[in-house]
């Protein structure tokens, strides 16, 4: 007999899955902006999209919505964290290699113990605070912060990554604040009523941001709009599949096993991007990564 946190052979690969679709969306955003796609358009058009297939869901499904003065009042602040989060990622993205942006951003754990503690006066557990400075060292390993191995030095280093790094930073800053309140004030929503309340308020803005700075800014080359159509599939199925098939198999608490994404990101960005990073930032990914699911699966083996 299965326990109730038992990962199956079929979990297992669903959760790898979803962390390759995840990681494989972002490689491909990378294309598509390599080739004139802007932030905005993208997020506008991969948001709409997600968003209408999680309504239908919604509507096949026929899920129950049933929103209280507090989702009502919660749900506009967690879209705009979570639009200013799209952007962010996405503008890392655009300035670093596609592994290395999701490597910071996957510092949101650090995040999400910090808001608690902020807002709610949570403790971070003891695991926590152990795995911060591990995570932070591999996080410096990765992004070579002292530019030893790309021979520029830390000024010169800092001038090539900081603003992306920046963007990535925000991008878990917001997503681990959106996170905190949605676990305090919105956790009884249904996942697919809030993601896709959230994904019609983040096309929303991105759509009005790419009218107040000029207007939609498409691909000029076939490769973009392939780009494009690819992180449009691929986010729309990755959030697909963590809100049907997933709690169907019963293995939602062990999600942390989909933070693999920047490792598949590393893979397919070296096969199709051509972007490489020296071994000793590979070591510092997969120091992050390993500290990140352990983060996750604390419950689990406590």
């Amino acid at each position: 007999m299965i326990k109730k946190n038992e990962l199956t052979h079929t979990a297992f690969a669903t959760l790898l899955l979803v962390g390759l679709v995840m990681g494989a969306n972002h490689v491909a955003a990378r294309v598509a902006f390599n080739h004139g796609l802007d932030v905005a358009t993208a997020v506008t058009v991969r948001s709409g999209v997600t968003a209408i297939v999680v309504t239908l869901l919604i509507l096949i499904q026929q899920v129950p919505v049933r929103l209280t003065r507090q989702h009502i009042q919660i749900l506009p602040v967690i879209g705009i964290l979570m639009a200013i989060q799209s952007v962010s990622i996405y503008s890392s993205v655009v300035r670093l290699p596609v592994s290395l942006a999701l490597l910071a951003f996957n510092t949101y754990p650090l995040w999400i113990a910090l808001w608690a503690r902020v807002l709610y006066g949570h403790h971070p557990e003891p695991q926590v605070l152990r795995a911060m400075p591990v995570l932070l060292i591999g996080l410096a390993l990765a992004l070579d912060v002292f530019g030893a191995t790309s021979g520029l030095g830390v000024k010169g280093q800092w001038s090539e990554i900081g603003v992306g790094v920046a963007f990535a930073l925000t991008a878990a800053a917001t997503f681990g604040l959106a996170m905190v309140l949605t676990q305090h004030k919105a956790a009884d929503l249904d996942g697919r009523v809030r993601t896709a309340a959230t994904m019609w308020m983040i096309g929303m803005l991105a759509l009005i941001g790419t009218k107040l700075t000029g207007d939609f800014h498409w691909p000029h080359a076939a490769a973009g709009w392939w780009g494009l159509a690819a992180l449009s599939v691929l986010y729309g199925t990755g959030f697909t599949i963590m809100f049907t098939v997933l709690p169907r198999l019963g293995v939602v608490g062990n999600s942390a096993i989909m933070n693999v994404e920047p490792i598949f990101a590393l893979i397919l960005a070296w096969l199709i991007l051509g972007q490489s990073i020296a071994w000793i930032q590979v070591l510092g990914a997969c120091i992050v990564v390993a500290t990140v699911i352990k983060i996750g699966l604390r419950k689990q083996s406590s």
